[in-house]
C-alpha cells in the first residue's frame, strides 16, 4: 500500500470509523465499529424526532452535563480510532519517506478529529455556568393549569401572552442601591412570537401602585416626596427600586422588594401582569456588544457625553464599540430622556438584527462571560427550555414598540386610562385583530400612499405603536 492510500485510508476512517479496518483485512472489528457508528447516527435522529422541544432541552442541566461528558467521551475514542487505524494499515512497510509522512499526517488528523468534540464540551459546559449562575433555581416548578396536577401539554398554563420587565440599571460601586433608568416591558404572543416592546420614562411623576399594596397605602395619592436639597426629584418611576429596597419597613421588615414592586407597578400602569424582570447592566450591556464584535449604527448627529463634555459619537453609519453604543444610547447631554429612549429602542433593535448564530458561535465564550456579568432576572430556571423556543420566534416575527413620551403623554401628570389603552390596544393589533389595513402601522400596509384617504393618514400619524427600529439610521 501507498503513502497516499494509507492517509485516504485514514481520512474515510475519521469520517466513517471501521473503513481502514476492513481495509486491512480486520473485517470483524470494523464490522462492529460501523455498526456502532450507524446506531449512533440513528440514535441521534430518533432524539431529534421524538423531540420536539429540542433547543429548549438542551438548556437543562442534564442535557448540558451529559453533552459535555460524551463530547469528552467521544473525542477521546475518535483520537484512539485514528492511532489505530494508522497502526492496522501496516505503515512500516512503506519507504522511511512514506513513513515519516504517513506518521506525521496521521498525528495531526488524530489532533484534528478531537478538536469538534473539545469545543463542543468547551461550549456546553461554558453555557451551563452561565446558565446557572444568571437564572433562578430554586426549586419552583414548571406552570400548572389551574386545577390539575400534572404537568400541562401547554408550558404557558393557558396563557397567551408572557410579558417580562426588562430593565436597564445604572448600578455602580460608589452608588447605594440599582437606578432603574430604562424600562420596557416585553409582552410576547407564545403562538406568533409577534411582540409589543413598551417603554416608560425614567421620570414619569406621580406614580400609582395597585390598590391594597404596602406601597399604595404609604402613597394613596400617588408617588411623591419633598424635593431633593438640590431641586431634583426621587420620586420619578426610576426610583421606585431604590426606594422599596431602601424602607423595608414599608412591607413589615422585608428586605430587597424593589424587583417586586416595580414589576407590579408597571404592570398596573400598563394594566398587565409582568411575570419575570431581567435587570441588564447598562455597562456590562457594553461589554456584550465588545463580546460580539462591536454593533453597527447610524448615529443621525453628533452625541455628547461626560462630565465636562469631554466625549463625542460622531455622526455616521459604522460599528461602534461596547462603550460607544452604550454612550450613544444613554447620554442626555444637548438631549432629553425621550430622545434617549429612542436611541436605546435602536441600540436593542440593531442588536436584535446584528447578533446572528454565526457570530454567536465563533465569539461563544466572551458572549457567555459577558452575559455572565449583564443580567440578573428572576426567571425561573425550569422556564428556559420554553422560553428559548419562544425567543427564536421573536427574532423572526414582528416587533412593534410604543414610547409613552410627550406629547403622546404627560409625565408630570399622567393620564393612566390613556395610557392603558393605547398598551391594550397595540397588544390586540399585535396579535393580529386590527380589521381593516387602515388602521394598520405604515410597515404593515402595503397600500400605496397615493390610494390612502386624509382620515386614514390622520388615523396612521396618530398610531404611536411603531415598528423596533422606526425612526433609527436616518441621518
Amino acid at each position: 500500500m501507498s503513502a497516499a492510500a494509507v492517509l485516504g485510508w485514514l481520512v474515510l476512517a475519521a469520517l466513517a470509523p471501521g473503513a481502514a479496518h476492513l481495509r486491512a483485512g480486520w473485517r470483524k472489528t470494523g464490522l462492529i465499529l460501523l455498526g456502532c457508528y450507524a446506531a449512533g447516527l440513528l440514535a441521534l435522529l430518533a432524539v431529534r424526532l421524538s423531540t420536539d422541544n429540542l433547543l429548549g432541552d438542551l438548556t437543562q442541566d442534564s442535557w448540558l452535563t451529559g453533552i459535555t461528558a460524551g463530547a469528552v467521551v467521544l473525542g477521546v475514542a475518535w483520537f484512539a480510532l485514528i492511532v489505530h487505524s494508522f497502526v492496522v494499515l501496516r505503515p512500516g512497510s512503506l519507504p522511511q519517506a512514506g513513513q515519516v509522512l504517513a506518521g506525521t499526517f496521521a498525528g495531526l488528523l488524530a489532533v484534528l478529529v478531537v478538536l469538534p468534540f473539545g469545543m463542543v464540551s468547551s461550549y456546553v459546559w461554558t453555557s451551563r455556568n452561565a446558565i446557572n449562575d444568571i437564572f433562578v433555581n430554586d426549586g419552583t416548578p414548571e406552570p400548572q393549569a389551574e386545577g390539575t396536577t400534572t404537568r400541562p401539554e401547554d408550558p404557558w398554563a393557558g396563557r397567551t401572552r408572557v410579558n417580562i420587565l426588562l430593565i436597564g440599571g445604572d448600578a455602580d460601586d460608589n452608588r447605594i442601591g440599582v437606578r432603574t433608568d430604562s424600562m420596557n416591558v416585553a409582552t410576547v404572543d407564545v403562538k406568533s412570537g409577534n411582540t409589543v416592546l413598551v417603554s416608560l420614562p425614567r421620570n414619569l411623576e406621580n406614580v400609582r401602585f395597585r390598590p391594597g399594596t404596602p406601597m399604595a397605602q404609604h402613597f394613596p395619592n400617588g408617588f411623591r416626596l419633598p424635593p431633593d436639597p438640590g431641586g431634583g426629584r426621587s420620586d420619578l418611576l426610576n426610583s421606585v427600586w431604590e426606594y422599596a429596597d431602601a424602607h423595608p419597613e414599608i412591607f413589615g421588615g422585608k428586605q430587597h422588594q424593589g424587583p417586586k414592586v416595580l414589576m407590579d407597578t408597571i404592570g398596573y400602569t400598563l394594566g398587565l401582569k409582568v411575570d419575570w424582570y431581567a435587570l441588564v447592566n447598562m455597562w456590562g450591556f457594553a461589554r456584550l456588544i465588545d463580546a460580539i464584535g462591536g454593533v453597527t449604527l447610524t448615529v443621525e448627529q453628533d452625541v455628547v457625553f461626560g462630565r465636562y463634555n469631554e466625549g463625542l459619537v460622531k455622526a455616521g453609519t459604522r460599528k461602534l464599540k461596547g462603550a460607544d453604543a452604550m454612550w450613544y444610547a444613554r447620554s442626555r447631554t444637548f438631549s432629553d430622556d425621550f430622545t434617549r429612549m429612542r436611541r436605546q429602542r435602536c441600540v436593542i433593535g440593531a442588536l436584535l438584527d446584528q447578533a446572528d448564530p454565526a457570530t454567536v458561535l465563533t465569539r461563544f465564550n466572551r458572549i457567555a462571560g459577558a452575559t455572565k456579568e449583564l443580567i440578573r432576572t428572576d426567571i425561573p430556571r425550569p422556564m428556559l427550555k420554553h422560553l428559548v423556543p419562544l425567543a427564536l420566534q421573536v427574532k423572526n416575527a414582528r416587533v412593534t414598540s410604543i414610547q409613552f413620551v410627550p406629547p403622546l403623554i404627560s409625565t408630570v401628570s399622567p393620564d393612566w386610562a390613556k395610557i392603558r389603552s393605547i398598551t391594550e390596544k397595540a397588544i390586540r393589533d399585535s396579535a393580529g385583530d386590527r380589521p381593516t389595513a387602515a388602521t394598520a402601522s405604515p410597515e404593515s400596509s402595503s397600500a400605496p400612499k397615493s390610494t390612502r384617504s386624509p382620515s386614514s393618514k390622520k388615523q396612521k400619524e396618530s398610531d404611536p405603536t411603531k415598528t423596533l427600529t422606526e425612526g433609527c439610521g436616518s441621518l
